[in-house]
């Protein structure tokens, strides 16, 4: 990096004061301070051990490559206590915690990846003058205005303007990307971002890259933010389930449009486990928010509460079971596979805890039909011999219900021994207070439900509950970053329209073109199109024909008036103010199908889309000089019938004026159009005429001799939508 293009105050250890400040005055700042420290000691580690390496398997002295291997050992240790401790800032989830949530069980935040600073500046510049031929140190303001968004980035505010932020320079890449890249061909910036778990650092020129870890950084951010809210209340817990559902979307628009990431954090598999995961806790989240304000009482509002509890169990299995493919499991850390272990046994625990209270402690349990809507919950089909004889006991007796309950209270103390057994297994986890002190109160509660159905003269055989179907009421949904919502100006829109002016479309060097106006042709060129306009036509032996003014050129200057966003009508304005000499300034774009120049055009003036054709001007006795022509009128006559009577025209024209133009002004100084008529008879007015045939060149010989070649040639074009005029 340049360091002139970084800011002078800086810290000791390279990063700017006001970013260093920044990260110091939230808990979350220094956070991730401590994590941008340990990847680059990381980093660092990685360079030590990959140069031990290369000398390990260079050399051929044995005692040098002992040495070397005692070296190689020390930097694996290094290396794997500086990731272990990583895992652990990764496993801090109580920082992310909102301040009411010490008794609701903790989310899983992800950090934000870290990047280094990228200097744009000389590969834009240089890239501007190589492809667009313009000056590159014009756009330094605009350069230092893209690298002050990416330095932005780097910290964004943990709220709704992060997002806005890491979106809004997400679509300057956009336009930096159909601007400045093409395929095949990079500027030469790398773009250096950390893996969002292991701290190992990736390097790419490619700027999918760069876009791609913005986009892992705005589902990460979306995951801090829900951690965030204070579930204790309802728009605190919506906002929540909310944000959640962006962050599987945006883990989601990764996997669908981006392929073939470096790091591991986003690589397919991987974002599929955090979609799940982002899911999961998404459904908890909808879970906690029935809960709220405490359960209904009756049967039925805890058999809902139950079905949900068993959905959100379910969830976070489904998300454990990707943890274990062996290429996750080695890189997650292993606290969050604890926590969705514990977190599916937990929820799977309160099911059978909420059908037990349905059971036995509601002022409706003994209703029959809401107990079938109980026992519909029970997956009792199961083909296993644990349920042959569950028919035997279904709960529609006080004793029956009693059995039942109580075998439920059971599996629920089995499952939170299990979830805390799980938990303190994990030493992250142990560090997590309140984590355990959610699952120690619903362990004590449980069991005293359970220790008051024991009687010592029951000799009652427990028996094995089912399995309790989940919830098909709620669906989460993935919500997709809305990119739209966060529009932006192309920095660099004064090279021209992106749509011309793009890396994928290649123009010579801008040529000046200086035209004297002639008394009969005028300057002699019609345009068409806007931003900017484009050489429609060329009249031969006039000026521009001369100047070397091709068919197919774009006007990006005229004068010293920058024309590449210019309108039809300004074009055509500046034009008719230039007076007696004109100075253009053309580009060609190379490898373009330049439409071959026809008289008929240049007669034809009438267009479906309102634009300026001809380029003829004439003087008349009152010095009045028209230089182009605004034709919006209706096609006169139909493709076929024009290109039939183009000889009769010709010759006419010719017996009548012996020149090919038309008059364009009158003696008022307005604009006027002649158009030719249709006449069934051009076969005898060219034998008519045949004495003069001679003296016309052979370009317009030629197209009476082959009209109907002509015509089948425009005819295919117009269905192309390749038409100029008609």
């Amino acid at each position: 990096m340049e360091s002139g293009n970084l800011p002078t105050n800086s810290s000791n250890d390279g990063k700017p004061r006001d970013l260093v400040d920044v990260l110091n005055q939230t808990a979350r700042g220094r956070l991730q301070t401590r994590r941008s420290k340990l990847n680059d000691e990381i980093d660092k580690e990685l360079r030590l051990r990959a140069g031990a390496e290369n000398l390990f398997r260079a050399t051929g002295n044995k005692r040098l490559k002992e040495l070397v291997a005692v070296e190689l050992s020390f930097f694996n240790s290094n290396i794997q206590l500086l990731k272990e401790e990583l895992c652990e800032l990764n496993s801090s989830v109580n920082i992310y915690q909102h301040a009411n949530s010490i008794d609701s069980v903790p989310m899983v935040p992800l950090g934000l990846k870290e990047t280094r600073e990228v200097d744009f500046t000389v590969p834009i510049q240089d890239f501007i003058l190589e492809h667009f031929n313009d000056d590159g140190t014009k756009y330094t303001p605009y350069i230092n205005q893209l690298m002050e968004f990416r330095q932005n980035i780097r910290v964004p505010q943990r709220s709704e303007s992060g997002v806005i932020q890491l979106l809004t320079y997400y679509n300057h890449l956009s336009y930096l990307e159909k601007r400045f890249y093409v395929a095949g061909r990079n500027l030469g910036i790398y773009f250096h971002w950390y893996d969002s778990l292991t701290g190992v650092p990736y390097y790419q020129r490619a700027i999918s890259f760069e876009k791609g870890s913005i986009l892992f950084n705005v589902g990460a951010l979306y995951t801090q933010i829900a951690c965030k809210q204070d579930r204790k209340e309802l728009s605190g817990v919506n906002a929540a389930i909310e944000n959640f559902q962006k962050a599987a979307g945006a883990f989601q628009y990764l996997v669908t449009y981006f392929s073939n990431a470096p790091s591991m954090d986003m690589q397919r598999i991987m974002l599929h486990m955090l979609v799940k995961l982002m899911k999961a806790q998404s459904l908890e989240c909808i879970y906690e928010r029935m809960n709220l304000d405490g359960i209904s009482p009756g049967l039925l509002n805890y058999v809902k509460v139950a079905k949900m509890a068993a959905k959100v169990s379910i969830n976070y299995t489904n998300a454990h079971d990707m943890i274990l493919v062996d290429t996750v499991k080695q890189y997650v850390p292993f606290s969050w596979t604890s926590m969705m272990l514990v977190k599916s046994q937990f929820y799977k625990a309160l099911a059978h805890y909420y059908i037990a209270l349905a059971l036995m402690e509601q002022d409706d349990s003994d209703d029959v039909g809401k107990l079938q809507e109980l026992v519909k919950v029970l997956d009792i089909t199961s083909s296993s011999p644990d349920f042959q004889d569950m028919a035997t006991v279904l709960p529609f007796n006080s004793e029956k219900r009693k059995i039942q309950g109580k075998a439920h209270y059971r599996e629920s103390v089995v499952l939170l021994e299990e979830a805390l057994n799980t938990h303190d297994l994990c030493r992250q986890l142990r560090k997590i207070d309140l984590f355990q002190g959610v699952l120690r109160e619903t362990y004590e509660r449980a069991l005293k439900k359970f220790e008051n159905l024991e009687e010592e003269d029951d000799f009652t055989d427990l028996i094995k509950v089912p399995e309790i179907i989940p919830e098909s009421q709620y669906n989460v949904e993935d919500i997709y970053p809305e990119f739209s919502d966060h529009s932006v100006t192309d920095l660099f829109q004064s090279l021209g329209p992106l749509d011309i002016f793009s890396a994928n479309k290649l123009w010579t060097a801008p040529r000046d073109i200086h035209l004297k106006k002639d008394s009969q042709y005028g300057f002699g060129f019609s345009i068409r199109g806007d931003c900017p306009v484009k050489i429609n036509s060329i009249e031969p032996e006039s000026p521009s024909a001369e100047s070397g003014l091709k068919v197919g050129d774009y006007i990006v200057a005229i004068g010293e008036e920058d024309t590449k966003w210019s309108m039809h009508d300004e074009v055509v304005k500046l034009v008719r103010g230039a007076g007696e000499s004109l100075t253009l300034k053309v580009v060609t774009l190379m490898g373009e199908n330049i439409p071959e120049e026809s008289p008929y055009y240049e007669r034809k003036r009438c267009s479906s889309v309102g634009c300026v054709y001809p380029a003829k001007s004439t003087v008349d006795d009152n010095n009045t000089t028209d230089t182009m022509l605004n034709c919006q009128s209706q096609r006169h006559n139909s493709v076929h019938n024009g290109v039939k009577n183009i000889s009769n025209y010709i010759d006419n024209d010719h017996s009548n004026n012996n020149n090919n133009n038309i008059n364009t002004s009158n003696t008022n100084g307005d604009l006027t159009t002649h158009t030719a008529t249709t006449n069934n008879n051009s076969s005898k007015d060219f034998n008519r005429h045949s004495k003069t045939r001679n003296k016309f060149s052979a370009t317009w010989q030629f197209i009476r001799k082959n009209s109907s070649k002509v015509f089948n040639k425009f005819e295919k074009k117009s269905k192309q939508d390749d038409l100029a005029s008609r």
